[in-house]
């Protein structure tokens, strides 16, 4: 599968795999930034893609920045549309106790392309009965 991307930005970095096997794509800055603790920053990449009907990405947070300084995708994961055009921005919020700087270039997230399943929807009276019925929000327990 192709994906055209478009920089918007002279200084923005084209979507890369870091390994080869790797489901995401890194994304990265454009710009700098301070993320205060609590606070959340929409950051911008610079870039713009088509993505193929069908198809869908997913902004998801990188384990390093989670594990190292608690910051992560606010609305993960995030989904970009294949009809949009816009910029890909990224919702970094800082969940860690001290400020967390963005620089231009860094990589800050990844993007994970997906095939879409188109749902038909139609209301129903009831549904059918399964064995978990309507269980759910601990409804297995707690161990």
């Amino acid at each position: 599968m192709k994906i055209q991307i478009l920089k918007l930005d002279e200084s923005a970095t084209i979507p890369q795999y870091s390994h080869p096997g790797d489901a995401g794509l890194d994304l990265f800055s454009i710009a700098e930034q301070t993320i205060l603790p609590g606070e959340a920053k929409l950051i911008h990449t610079g870039i713009a893609i088509a993505l193929p009907p069908g198809t869908e990405a997913q902004i998801r947070p990188r384990s390093g920045l989670a594990l190292k300084h608690s910051i992560t995708v606010l609305n993960s994961p995030g989904t970009i549309d294949a009809g949009y055009r816009g910029e890909i921005g990224v919702i970094l919020i800082n969940h860690g106790k001290n400020p967390f700087q963005v620089v231009s270039g860094m990589k800050i997230a990844q993007m994970v392309i997906a095939s879409v399943i188109k749902a038909e929807i139609e209301t129903a009276e009831n549904l059918s009965t399964t064995s978990r019925g309507s269980g759910g929000f601990g409804s297995t327990g707690v161990e």
